[in-house]
């Protein structure tokens, strides 16, 4: 007697092996389509991984220099507007440590006091301290008759000769002093390269700035302390 158990149909058999091997579009067949799809998917999640931070982003400096400004220390609030400017004077060991030029003389505020005073800090190894350089000069040769006084800081310099070497191309004509141990950059709370600061005829703090400025940016803090020491009744409130 024939075995009349139904059996499937080989249409049955192959239905499911036909649905994933359907061509959807051109040569590809429903299961390319899939394994495609999973395959991106899986990148997308890899890449997701890799590109996370492993850890929060350090928190901005404050205060917040320009992109160019070369931080060498510890952050500080810095010496204020208004504020009366110290001495170039550092401490080693104690003891106080004036400032010298490259030559070993003295440098101090009150032999230029009576004028505009503009106090740079900067170093020769210090990128956006080179590209500044040649404002400072100009900006001497433009202002020294108009009674600018600049002194620039020299910070962190293995000796006053490399630091006179460096100078000798621009043809700088202004007092440099020579902080190698950084006493007086330290006394100032300096943190970072270039700092500027800008003294009225009293001494006073009229503006700060760190980073490199611009002869642009220069002259106007220039012409800006040159017309309110001409007319000392004028209130202008200084900027920073």
């Amino acid at each position: 007697m024939a075995d009349e158990t139904p059996r499937p149909s080989a249409a049955t058999d192959q239905a499911p092996r036909d649905r994933w091997g359907r061509q959807i579009i051109g040569p590809f067949t429903l299961r390319h389509i899939t394994v495609l799809l999973a395959t991106l998917v899986g990148v997308g999640v890899l890449l997701g991984v890799l590109t996370t931070p492993l850890s929060a982003p350090a928190p901005t400096l404050a205060p917040q220099p320009g992109s160019s400004f070369v931080v060498v220390g510890d952050v500080t609030d810095g010496l204020a507007v208004g504020q009366r400017a110290p001495e170039l004077v550092g401490t080693r060991d104690g003891q106080s440590v004036p400032l010298t030029d490259l030559d070993g003389a003295v440098v101090t505020l009150e032999d230029v006091r009576g004028g505009p005073v503009w106090v740079n800090f900067w170093a020769s190894w210090c990128p956006p301290c080179q590209e500044e350089l040649p404002v400072l000069r100009a900006m001497d040769q433009a202002y020294r008759d108009r009674g600018l006084s600049i002194v620039g800081v020299s910070v962190q310099e293995s000796s006053p000769e490399n630091v006179r070497a460096y100078l000798e191309p621009y043809g700088i004509d202004y007092t440099i002093g020579f902080d190698g141990r950084s006493e007086v950059f330290k006394a100032w709370l300096g943190f970072g390269l270039p700092t500027h600061y800008f003294l009225d005829a009293d001494g006073v703090i009229t503006v700060r700035h760190y980073g490199p400025l611009s002869m642009e940016q220069a002259t106007t803090i220039v012409e800006g302390m040159l017309a309110a020491q001409a007319t000392p009744a004028a209130s202008a409130s200084p900027t920073e």
